[in-house]
């Protein structure tokens, strides 16, 4: 019993044993079967691929290329797997130096010489790869590279890589700057063209603001004009007063056709006198407005005990264009206007030609101030005042200066070398460049004391007219008043203290306030003119209080001062 048991438990373990090897033996062997089957295969790959040579005009890329070297250096040499990297790098440097080139040519200055260096260098990669002796031993042979020659290739490409490298590290920045300054340049031109433009147009629009009448100054004209018309007996015409020929008051000058204007310069002459009674004003306007200037002031007399007389430029009978060369030229300017054969010419002017569609500067009452000794005969001395000032303090310490004989006494407004003769006078005209100093100072109109006994002396008036005769074609000044100015009282005008004229205030937002309070006249020169909405408020109110808003016909039109 215990052998059997024995030998039958021996018998059981033996079976299993035998199993268990049977098993595993079976595994390997299928193990065994697919490792062979693998190897045969991939030699079979390997040994049917067809041998390959080296065709590095059209190198594989992408994923293609790591399986291509793999099977490239199973299959060959792998002194082809390095001739493989060394012409690749000497492609890519081929590729940087002709970008570099490319890139130098849109720079818009002399570069023929990195140019050629460039192109020279591209040159030399591509003729490297053709030389006989590297084309038969490296890129034509199916054998082995013959390494020698291969460490000879090798040098030569680094070489040109290194030459390579240090050219373009060297143009890089040259290149990238001399770019940005071109474009800066190309900037800096088109801002440039914009900014004129722009200066063009908006001296235009100011131009044509500070030229147009406010519809509240052309209702005044008509409610003025339309009260004569209703009234016709309260404005008889009066005999003129020995006032006005007396050589022992103070006399002023005012030529303007702006209603407005004219009250504020007169009313603040009167309030700032010591003894208004002894003072004179003379204005003369055109016959369009005159109507409506003597209305006025026999609505709204001078205060003071004030004298004041109101003429049109058509009472003075020796101004016609026989005499005035001015006149002469606008009649003249007039007849082309109208002429058929003209009108095409005008067309295409530039805007040379503007001035003398200006009417102020072609207006007679702007050139009267060059007769008035003829204008008031019997006066030995006159204040010349422009429309757009207004007067701070008494004036009659003008009449006290002692000229020296002079004929003009202005303030100078020359500063370094701004307002010379040399910005109003063409000198490059020998008429101007032989008798003128360009480097003179210029001074003032819009407060003129003149002596008429020295200026009768001097002959100013037939010097203004030689001079507006030399000029028919304008080609010695562009048409103004001051200019001739400057000429017919060259070497005939007195310096004033600067007090006695501050300018600016039509176009200089920076003037000194404690300047602006000493000063005796203060002047709204420029286009932003009091009266107008483009004038600047801090310098406003200096003139709107002395404007007469107890006057009816000022509320009615609404000038909103």
């Amino acid at each position: 019993m215990a052998i059997a048991v024995r030998g039958s438990r021996s018998g059981g373990s033996g079976g299993v044993g035998a199993g268990f090897r049977s098993f595993f033996s079976y595994r390997i062997f299928i193990s065994a079967m697919f490792t062979l089957l693998f190897i045969v295969t991939v030699s079979v790959v390997i040994t049917s691929r067809p041998p390959t040579t080296h065709r590095h005009s059209s190198l594989p890329s992408g994923a293609n290329v790591y399986m291509h070297r793999t099977f490239l250096a199973l299959n060959s040499d792998p002194l082809k797997t390095r001739l493989d990297l060394i012409y690749k790098q000497a492609n890519d440097h081929i590729t940087l130096v002709k970008a570099y080139a490319a890139y130098a040519m849109r720079v818009k200055l002399e570069i023929s010489r990195q140019l050629k260096m460039f192109d020279d260098l591209a040159k030399n990669f591509s003729d490297l790869n053709s030389k006989p002796s590297y084309k038969s031993s490296l890129f034509e042979t199916d054998g082995n590279l013959d390494e020698d020659v291969l460490r000879q290739f090798e040098k030569e490409v680094k070489d040109r890589v290194k030459f390579a490298r240090s050219l373009v590290a060297e143009s890089k920045e040259n290149y990238d700057n001399q770019l940005k300054i071109q474009k800066l340049k190309d900037t800096i031109f088109s801002v440039s063209e914009l900014l004129g433009k722009a200066k063009k147009n908006g001296a235009l629009a100011s131009s044509i603001a500070a030229k147009s009448i406010p519809k509240s100054l052309h209702c005044l004209a008509m409610r003025l004009v339309e009260e004569r018309v209703a009234h016709p007996e309260k404005y008889k015409e009066e005999l003129p007063k020995a006032e006005f020929e007396d050589p022992s008051l103070y006399h002023y000058a005012v030529f303007s056709d702006n209603v407005i204007a004219v009250s504020v310069v007169v009313r603040s002459v009167v309030k700032n006198a010591e003894e208004p009674w002894k003072h004179v004003f003379h204005v003369v306007t055109d016959r369009m407005n005159v109507a409506a200037m003597k209305v006025w002031f026999r609505m709204r007399p001078v205060e003071g005990g004030a004298h004041l007389e109101v003429k049109a430029v058509e009472d003075y009978s020796f101004l016609d264009s026989s005499y005035v060369p001015v006149l002469r030229r606008i009649e003249s300017a007039k007849m082309q206007r109208f002429s058929p054969e003209k009108t095409m010419e005008n067309a295409t002017k530039d805007g040379s030609n503007m001035k003398l569609k200006n009417p102020v500067s072609t207006s007679m009452l702007n050139h009267l101030r060059f007769y008035l000794p003829e204008m008031y005969p019997k006066l030995h001395k006159i204040l010349l005042l422009d429309d757009d000032v207004v007067v701070q303090k008494d004036m009659t310490g003008l009449w006290k200066i002692d000229l020296a004989g002079k004929v003009n006494g202005a303030v100078e407004t020359c500063f370094g070398s701004f307002h010379r003769f040399s910005q109003y006078l063409n000198f490059s005209h020998p008429l101007i460049k032989e008798r003128f100093n360009p480097k003179a100072c210029a001074w003032a109109f819009g407060m003129n004391i003149f002596d008429l006994d020295a200026w009768r002396r001097e002959k100013c008036t037939e010097t203004y007219h030689e001079w507006q005769n030399l000029n028919e074609d304008q080609t010695l000044w562009q048409l103004d008043t001051l200019p001739p100015g400057l000429i017919t009282f060259y070497s005939l005008t007195k310096s004033l203290d600067k007090s006695w004229h501050v300018l600016g205030l039509g176009y200089n937002p920076s003037i000194s306030m404690d300047e602006i309070k000493n000063a005796a006249v203060i002047h709204y020169n420029g286009n932003m003119k009091p009266w107008l909405d483009i004038a600047m408020n801090q310098y406003k109110n200096l003139w709107t209080k002395y404007v007469d808003n107890d006057m009816e016909f000022v509320q009615m039109c609404n000038f909103g001062v």
